[in-house]
């Protein structure tokens, strides 16, 4: 009962904090659920993915209440994705777990960049174009590490030249149709806890919707967004580094 409290708890934190950056919660509650689930791909991934696609969808209900939703650019994207997520999470079912734990860091390392990196949204030119073409690695990048596209589709749309408000918003509904269809590969092999998986989606969905109200209505804080990007690489090195002692 005691670990069933620290992992929705944590669970309904994350939720609020990836909320606010439109992120989808996944690619935070893998290094988390994964202190208290072994099996990565077969109990952690199906579960993040499906918590994921929930919790991107309730994030893109609180940016859509603030007209921060580019529904044509979110759905040309959410289509790109869809279509290319399942190809890399059929793939991480024949590589060793390992090795993904160390693609993870090294995708976690270019959200820390994305997330300090000076916001130059309004200055420059959106380009799109560029986007739809980035987004299908990163989608099947994201399929394999079982986390959805949207923690490192986010920061790729601000640096190539969106606002942040409006790439959270716009990334927020890409992330969702992705993150379920990267979860069928798992379906034959994925081993849920109902009581756990019910309690995380609930807390899970809250968090995201109020995490999306609070940047919708308010400022976003800078150095709230560099402390994310630092507490999810701490994580994931101290998660590594257990993996190889």
């Amino acid at each position: 009962m005691e670990y069933f409290m620290i992992m929705v708890i944590g669970l309904a934190v994350l939720a609020i904090l990836s909320g606010m950056l439109g992120l989808g919660v996944a690619f935070a509650a893998v290094p988390f659920l994964s202190f208290f689930l072994p099996d990565l791909v077969n109990q952690v991934q199906p579960l993040t993915l499906l918590l994921n696609g929930l919790t991107g969808l309730l994030a893109t209900f609180g940016f859509a209440k603030s007209g921060l939703v580019d529904w044509k650019k979110a759905i040309t994207l959410a289509v790109v994705t869809t279509v290319a997520a399942p190809i890399g999470s059929y793939l991480v079912h024949f590589i060793s777990q390992q090795f993904v734990w160390y693609v993870y860091l090294a995708a976690v390392v270019y959200l820390t960049y994305g997330l300090f990196k000076p916001v130059k949204g309004g200055q420059q030119e959106e380009k799109f174009k560029l986007a739809i073409i980035w987004a299908i690695p990163i989608s099947v990048l994201a399929g394999f590490l079982g986390i959805g596209p949207g923690f490192l589709l986010m920061p790729t749309l601000i640096l190539l030249g969106f606002e942040p408000k409006r790439a959270a918003g716009i990334n927020a509904f890409a992330v969702t149709p992705p993150s379920f269809s990267a979860l069928i590969p798992h379906f034959s092999t994925a081993q849920f806890d109902p009581k756990l998986t019910i309690a995380l989606l609930i807390v899970g969905g809250i968090g995201a919707f109020v995490g999306a109200r609070i940047t919708s209505l308010y400022v976003p804080n800078k150095r709230l967004r560099q402390l994310f990007g630092v507490l999810i690489v701490i994580m994931t090195l101290y998660k590594v580094f257990r993996m190889m002692t």
